[in-house]
This record gives structure tokens, sequence and C-alpha cells, in this order.
């Protein structure tokens, strides 16, 4: 059974926004909590750590 859990990274000001993470498979999946039947997108730890990075560094501030 996957056990999805809000992000973090999710403001609670915003509630359009919300993405929610899991651990499967040794690895971390990640959704849109609006759309829990949606596309999903995979990560090996590693990489969504360096997602992480990015994230924290504003590299991918729009």
């Amino acid at each position: 059974m996957i056990v999805w859990r809000k992000s973090s990274y999710t403001g609670s000001a915003n509630d359009e926004v919300c993405v929610e993470v899991a651990h499967v498979n040794g690895g971390i999946a990640v959704r849109d909590s609006k759309d829990p039947d949606g596309p999903r997108l995979g990560f090996a730890r590693r990489e969504f750590g360096g997602l992480l990075d990015r994230i924290r560094r504003g590299e991918l501030d729009r």
C-alpha cells in the first residue's frame, strides 16, 4: 500500500498547489493532491534529493 503525505514544500496559504510524496520501490513518487488518480512522477532517491536542492537554492523559481 502506498502512503501519500503532503510535501513540506507545499504552502498552507495556497490551497491551489498541493504536492504529495510517497516512498515507493526504493524511490520517491510525486503527485498532485487534486488529481490523485492522475499522472505521477517517479524519482530515484538521489534524483529527488537533487531536485530538492535545486528548489531550496531557488533555481526553479519562475
